[in-house]
């Protein structure tokens, strides 16, 4: 539940691809913290990403970004603090002690580092046919899948015996990961993280697009 004293007077204002992860681990963590927000979805194959009035929002051009009655901010990842900060339980979700926040640090570097090159790469080119190295995007995926899949195995979620940033952070190109050509049934562990996720209350889930292999 939102912290009542902070909630904003209107909507947090999402300006997203409705089909990006990135965009999508903000609103599932707006979701969560049962945070009123409003999609704003941009027309970025027509360049709205790079019209001025974006560009005072989020500088170089990038999805997400937010406008909560004001206050922008861009990044996914930054997002997810700023929101936990502001409005929900930061122990909880970030940690309180040096260990917990830099187990959980670990994995929003690894979500941006090699999610963003394995799972979200790999699912780059087939959903919207970047000009990457698809099998070197699928073999990464494959190395930090395996990694995933040994961690999980006996604990429920990544950093702590509860829900952090570190799950809503690598959820959405993990889930995805099928959609570009990255199979998800050689890691059992890594399945039935996803399904606890996905079992929050108030989880939202993400355009789905044709699963190309």
């Amino acid at each position: 539940m939102a912290n009542a004293n902070a909630l904003s007077d209107a909507p947090i204002k999402l300006y997203r691809n409705p089909k990006s992860g990135h965009c999508h681990r903000v609103e599932l963590m707006l979701a969560l913290l049962d945070i009123p927000y409003e999609n704003v979805d941009l027309d970025m194959a027509n360049g709205a990403h790079r019209e001025p009035g974006y560009l005072k929002i989020s500088p170089l051009g990038q999805v997400p970004a937010i406008d909560d009655n004001g206050i922008t901010l861009s990044d996914s990842n930054a997002i997810l603090v700023y929101l936990v900060e502001r409005y929900g339980d930061a122990a909880r979700w970030i940690g309180s002690t040096p260990l917990e926040k830099a187990r959980v640090q670990r994995w929003l570097s690894i979500a941006a580092g090699e999610i963003a090159h394995g799972p979200c790469a790999a699912r780059l080119v087939t959903v919207f046919g970047a000009p990457l190295n698809h099998d070197a995007a699928k073999a990464s995926s494959h190395t930090l899948l395996k990694m995933m899949n040994a961690h999980l195995a006996g604990r429920a979620w990544l950093a702590s015996d509860h829900p952090t940033l570190a799950d809503i952070a690598g959820y959405s190109y993990i889930a995805h990961a099928p959609e570009g050509g990255v199979s998800l049934d050689p890691y059992p562990q890594v399945r039935a993280w996803l399904g606890r996720i996905e079992a929050l209350p108030r989880f939202v889930a993400m355009a789905s697009s044709p699963r190309l292999a």
